[in-house]
């Protein structure tokens, strides 16, 4: 079935949603070192801890692919996870930032502050990672292939407002005039933000699954017998274990990249906030005001960087157009590689939120282009699973990180270092440049339809509407 060009709002309406799981990821991103800390963690002790959100993404994304792949009732496909992960992620963003009672609750016996908060974490990754996977494939059931990209970069847009948002909250609610703290130790800047993060994640995600259809199955006898075939988790397992013998050739090149992506910015995730309080705000302790101050300085930061992702995402189809899109890639990983190794020689906090422009580059590109260079060579049957597989080329070297980084930095630097969040900060710059490399030697990018020609297609059809509609300048977004 040759699918319909979507107008500007229809994918408007079938990403927004991303807004919501963006939420969500940028809390937790600029807020969960923190509030370990917070609880007694040492900074050694935090790769340790963030090892929940890979480990969920591992096991939940491709799971939830297949399901999504087999499934079909009243909402759709993919909408019912998005709803049911929204609901399930709200209610554990609401606890989060209270995990500090909830263990004093047990009179500390039972479970520790840290553990509290990291179970919930392991809950919240395990949700959103449910709501996120079945959105890649939304996309590429929705979209034909000559409006992919605008699809995924319309979700970059989209989560660049909703971390920007989320990151910016806990400042906000300061320079209001929030003060105190919980219980536990835990600003209430940064339990208000959690709050507001948990009815954003479900309003969004709320929104496209009221304003958007899915397509049925074109053959919906065939797809019940498949379904009757393939039932249940055994069958979901056999669906991943067949698709891991068949990864197509456009995936195994990017799975280099995305190593060493991902490495890169798991580095920047768990320590850039650390590095702030103590290499910019020079605080000596996580019991100083200065490291809250800090913690809030670095959220300020993200927000930097989600802005400049979201003003940039529209830009790449034509910066695409003039090279192609691994050249568009790699150059702005590099970018994101060379703004985390600037870090080292800078002692302003007004200048570090510079370092952020090459990060929102690179964030912009790591959302939208590998996966419009992996939509048009994976079968649209399989398309679910084959994402939820691709997601593996994120969590591993997340897993990798959680598991060997605190170890490396109490050799390194020693136990509770506050100088090691700077030299990690750096590591993950390195990486990026290491991706950009693999990204220009490796990928060649190649699909259903010839790339040249998607970008060419781009630039002749926009996806917005008529001027008289709605006066937006052409963004060029097709391809």
């Amino acid at each position: 079935m040759e699918k319909p060009r979507l107008n500007f709002w229809q994918i408007f309406n079938m990403s927004f949603g991303f807004l919501g799981i963006q939420f969500g990821w940028g809390l937790q991103l600029a807020n969960m070192s923190a509030i370990y800390t917070y609880l007694g963690a040492n900074p050694d002790d935090v790769p340790l801890l963030w090892l929940a959100g890979p480990v969920t993404g591992l096991l939940v994304q491709p799971i939830i692919g297949s399901m999504s792949d087999r499934t079909w009732n009243r909402l759709g496909r993919r909408r019912p996870y998005f709803l049911v992960g929204a609901i399930l992620a709200s209610i554990a963003l609401f606890i989060m930032p209270s995990a500090g009672e909830i263990a004093r609750s047990f009179g500390g016996r039972v479970i520790t502050g840290v553990a509290m908060a990291a179970t919930m974490l392991w809950i919240l990754d395990a949700s959103i990672n449910v709501s996120m996977e079945p959105f890649r494939a939304f996309v590429a059931d929705k979209l034909n292939a000559s409006q992919r990209t605008a699809g995924f970069v319309m979700q970059s847009f989209f989560i660049g407002i909703g971390a920007s948002l989320a990151s910016a909250l806990p400042y906000l609610f300061t320079w209001l005039g929030v003060t105190g703290r919980t219980a536990s130790g835990v600003p209430l800047s940064v339990q208000y933000s959690f709050k507001i993060g948990a009815i954003a994640f479900f309003g969004a995600v709320l929104y496209t699954v009221l304003t958007t259809r899915e397509y049925p199955p074109e053959d919906m006898e065939d797809f019940n017998r498949m379904r009757r075939e393939k039932r249940g988790i055994t069958a979901g397992f056999t669906e991943i274990f067949s698709a891991l013998r068949n990864i197509p050739t456009t995936m195994k090149q990017l799975a280099v990249v995305q190593f060493f992506t991902w490495l890169g910015l798991f580095c920047m995730w768990m320590f850039f906030g650390l590095m702030t309080s103590y290499h910019i705000f020079r605080a000596p302790d996580s019991n100083s005001p200065l490291f809250r101050e800090g913690n809030e300085w670095g959220g300020i930061a993200f927000m930097v960087y989600n802005i400049v992702t979201f003003a940039v995402a529209f830009a790449l189809p034509k910066l695409a157009a003039a090279t192609s899109r691994k050249h568009t890639h790699a150059l702005a990983l590099l970018c994101g590689g060379l703004g985390l190794l600037s870090t080292y020689f800078i002692a302003d906090k007004n200048v570090l939120l510079l370092t952020m422009i090459g990060v929102g580059i690179a964030w912009a590109s790591i959302l939208s282009l590998p996966y419009a260079i992996l939509a048009g060579a994976l079968p649209p049957a399989r398309m679910g699973v084959f994402m939820g597989i691709f997601n593996f080329f994120i969590v591993i070297p997340e897993i990798v990180a959680s598991l060997t980084f605190g170890r490396i930095i109490r050799r390194l630097f020693g136990e509770g270092s506050t100088l090691a969040p700077l030299y990690v900060v750096m590591a993950g710059g390195v990486f990026l440049i290491i991706a950009a490399v693999a990204c220009l030697m490796l990928v060649r990018d190649v699909g259903d339809v010839p790339e040249r020609a998607v970008i060419k297609g781009d630039e002749k059809e926009p996806v917005l509407v008529q001027q008289s509609v709605q006066p937006v300048p052409s963004a060029g977004l097709n391809e």
